[in-house]
């Protein structure tokens, strides 16, 4: 029967395999550290590109609301988009605004989506009161229906957009108001501006 050696004389798994760890760290030490620079420079450089996308959408938007007409292109963020539907909401250039809208429905940008919506909306209303007070109610019913429709669409993406369901009763109460608006022909009847908000209590806080 051949002696059993000392349980000393015999090295243990766990410590042949924190030998293995050590020898295997000492050999990819030298690697990491020479790594680690290129790591962190990367990762700055990551920090810098944002921090300047960033300036650069906000001088755009800046630049929009001063007035001016920059372009926007179709990957722009956010923000920029909704900055762009105002510029050209506001200067009556509705039929631009689509291909921005399209974009941001297309994201599942539902608060950009929202907020671009109502500023759409509002500019409609806008054109709306502008027809009504000159007795075009022809024009003005295509108007009020489609600022309904947006108004929708804003409360859909964003059920809690008071603004939006303000104005949306608003639009309703205009229809309601305006039956002929509904009519595809026949006399034009006068409408009495000054009577519009009779039954509407106060002003919608973002109003048209």
């Amino acid at each position: 029967m051949m002696p059993s050696l000392p349980r000393a004389s015999v090295p243990s798994l766990r410590t042949r395999l924190g030998a293995g760890i050590g020898q295997g760290w000492r050999s990819l030490r030298p690697s990491l550290l020479a790594l680690l620079p290129i790591l962190l420079l990367g990762i700055a450089a990551a920090f810098a590109l944002s921090a300047w996308r960033d300036a650069r959408t906000n001088a755009a938007i800046a630049a929009l609301e001063a007035g001016r007409d920059i372009a926007v292109p179709p990957d722009a963020p956010d923000a920029l988009l909704v900055a762009r539907t105002k510029f050209l909401a506001f200067r009556d250039r509705l039929n631009e605004t689509e291909p921005l809208l399209e974009t941001l429905d297309s994201r599942r940008s539902a608060e950009a989506a929202a907020r671009a919506r109502y500023i759409l909306a509002n500019a409609r209303i806008r054109e709306a009161f502008r027809l009504i007070e000159r007795s075009e109610l022809d024009k003005a019913g295509p108007q009020v229906t489609l600022a309904r429709q947006d108004y929708r669409r804003a409360l859909q993406a964003r059920p809690d957009f008071w603004d939006a369901k303000f104005n949306f009763d608003v639009a309703s109460r205009l229809i309601r108001d305006f039956p002929e608006f509904d009519r595809k022909s026949g006399d034009e009847l006068k409408a009495e501006p000054k009577q519009i908000w009779t039954d509407i209590p106060g002003q919608p806080r973002g109003g048209p």
